[in-house]
């Protein structure tokens, strides 16, 4: 889904302009975000099993609208791009509690989108190795036609999985907007191409079929440690792409190197 970079954007400036500009409450403006991305999630889904395109596609093309809608209608209502005051709106403080703040555990501080982090990836493990659901997913991306044969619902799974994305970047903006008290329509921009690198790093291969929550997790944690280590480390933020490259080049090889590997050892 690379339209999820937008999506966060966009989510972000509807809880912004709902908040600041009419007056809305941010509880109330939150719900109208999620709505809005989760939408934008049945309708990539919706778009890619309708005309049977690629969802990549799909899902760039959306990214594109998103943004340029995003940007052009911010511009016209706030006269702007970066909408803030958001702590002034009614319900920032709550909302703010409960995505975006500091916590105190056994004396060190935490913030609680850690929080978040750990307890949407034990989620996602729990679904994708307990549940029915979960075994749909595995089979739709191995192989769609034999899980079409045995029953499995391949467009619901693949439509409610396109809302799930949506709603994760959906998520990220809420908490970057209640964090920073304000938002960017840019926001959000190459979010797609850093999703990409984490899952992949994680494990899991791009062809569908075979992946993890924890993996992911992983992955995300290796990227936000390199991130932050070349920041310390003061090289060059040329280079840094440059690894980041590398980086997937060198996970997708030793995925596949890795299938390969275990598929010969099962025979």
């Amino acid at each position: 889904d690379l339209s999820i970079g937008s999506i966060t954007g966009a989510s972000g400036m509807i809880l912004a302009i709902l908040s600041t500009q009419f007056g809305w409450n941010i509880w109330a403006a939150i719900v109208v975000a999620v709505l809005f991305a989760l939408g934008i999630g049945y309708l990539n889904g919706y778009l890619v099993l309708r005309t049977g395109l690629p969802s990549f596609i799909v899902t760039l093309g959306s990214l594109f609208i998103l943004r340029g809608l995003t940007i052009g209608l911010t511009s016209a209502i706030t006269g702007r791009t970066q909408v803030g005051g958001l702590d002034a709106a009614p319900g920032y403080s709550s909302a703010l509690a409960i995505f975006a703040s500091d916590i105190q555990i056994g004396g060190v501080g935490f913030s609680i989108e850690i929080l978040w982090w750990l307890a949407i990836a034990a989620l996602a493990t729990w679904v994708l190795l307990r549940t029915t659901f979960g075994n749909w997913i595995f089979g739709v991306g191995g192989d769609v036609n034999a899980a079409r044969n045995v029953g499995v619902p391949v467009k619901r799974v693949k439509i409610l999985l396109f809302m799930t994305t949506a709603l994760a970047a959906c998520l990220i903006a809420i908490i970057q907007a209640l964090h920073l008290a304000s938002t960017d329509a840019l926001r959000g921009t190459g979010n797609e191409f850093i999703t990409i690198i984490a899952v992949v790093v994680g494990g899991t291969l791009l062809t569908g079929g075979y992946g993890s929550a924890i993996g992911s997790v992983f992955g995300a944690l290796i990227y936000g440690m390199v991130s932050v280590g070349v920041i310390f480390a003061g090289v060059d933020a040329n280079w840094y792409q440059v690894f980041l490259g590398g980086m997937l080049l060198a996970a997708v090889l030793l995925n596949g190197y890795v299938r390969r590997f275990a598929m010969e050892a099962r025979r």
